[in-house]
């Protein structure tokens, strides 16, 4: 049987202490952040709408997302066609895809919306949390959706420029060219076949995959 409806908040030292001894379990209670008796303080952060109670971490309720989050807020805004608060430093700076918060992380396949982690915008408009992120530099550097490069590759491309020229290719191979599509620019494009990579000749990235088969110029032939 039960305890008594009336079960203080209160309670021994064993059990630690619930609330302030004013609160009753089995009553209907009306959410706010202070004990209207005592002034108990329930939470350093309290939100009316959420009814969240919580220590102070600078959080903040975003009408637009329609739940809280943590700020403090003045460094994040709401993009109204991603549909998610994001970093006051990638406002006007990133590639907009309507609703792309609702989609889940590509990585872990866990929700990005409601996530605690924050979310990283992918140059392609791709979200991902930021440690997932972290981890996939690890392995690589292409956008597992899109196959976009995920960060400005620029410097790499030309460190392999080098590395192309100071590698010449046997002379079987030296006449040969292939069609290429460029995964950053989504561009087509014939280049000389190299072991090392193909540089799309639109945007001079490596990041490229095999379009059609090699042919020979006639005059190797």
């Amino acid at each position: 049987m039960a305890a008594s409806a009336r079960e203080d908040g209160a309670r021994g030292p064993k059990q630690g202490r619930r609330g302030c001894e004013h609160y009753d379990r089995g009553c209907l209670l009306k959410a706010q952040q202070t004990c209207e008796e005592c002034s108990t303080l329930f939470g350093e952060y309290y939100c009316s709408i959420c009814h969240l109670f919580d220590k102070d971490k600078k959080q903040y309720h975003c009408e637009n997302c329609g739940i809280c989050r943590i700020g403090p807020k003045e460094d994040f805004f709401h993009c109204l066609k991603c549909n998610l608060c994001l970093a006051m430093n990638l406002q006007g700076k990133h590639k907009c895809i309507e609703n792309v918060s609702r989609q889940n992380c590509p990585i872990c396949l866990e929700d990005i919306h409601t996530s605690r982690v924050v979310a990283h915008v992918l140059p392609c408009g791709h979200l991902l949390h930021r440690t997932c992120y972290e981890e996939m530099l690890k392995e690589g550097y292409r956008c597992p959706l899109c196959m976009h490069s995920a960060l400005d590759m620029t410097r790499y491309w030309r460190q392999l420029d080098d590395e192309v020229a100071q590698t010449p290719m046997p002379s079987e191979y030296q006449n040969m060219t292939v069609d290429i599509l460029c995964n950053d620019c989504n561009g087509r494009s014939t280049v000389q076949f190299h072991i090392l990579g193909m540089k799309c000749n639109i945007c001079e990235s490596y990041n490229t995959a095999q379009a059609g088969g090699c042919r020979i110029s006639l005059d190797q032939q």
